[in-house]
């Protein structure tokens, strides 16, 4: 597609997505034929909007909780910017439930840390 032929349907799967014609429609139940009628600005349905996005792992959930939580490269970017991978929200998760006494202490004493990091991080800016 030649740049003067670009609309922003276009540039949002191709670019902003990287969704080639064939994986969006099957990621949508469309026909590639429909795909290229949006690629030329007919409007793209919400739905299949949607679906691109998190696809593209731009957007967990449509709930604004998670607004600023993104999915980048098997691991999940955190609001804070950190990346964690599954497996230490799990064990996040694990040390919650135990509950013992010695966790409790130790996630009070992380907890306070992260928050001092997170003001020198705000002040440095």
């Amino acid at each position: 597609m030649k740049y003067h032929e670009m609309t922003k349907n276009y540039i949002f799967r191709e670019l902003e997505c990287q969704l080639s014609l064939e994986e969006t429609a099957k990621l949508c139940f469309k026909t590639v034929r429909t795909v290229k009628e949006w690629d030329t600005g007919k409007e793209i349905p919400p739905e299949c909007k949607r679906l691109m996005r998190i696809t593209a792992k731009r957007e967990l959930h449509h709930d604004e909780r998670w607004g600023q939580f993104e999915l980048r490269g098997g691991r999940m970017k955190l609001p804070s910017g950190q990346l964690v991978s599954p497996q230490q929200i799990i064990t996040g998760i694990a040390l919650l439930e135990i509950q013992s006494d010695n966790e409790i202490k130790v996630l009070h004493k992380l907890l306070r840390y992260a928050r001092a990091i997170s003001r020198m991080k705000q002040n440095s800016r």
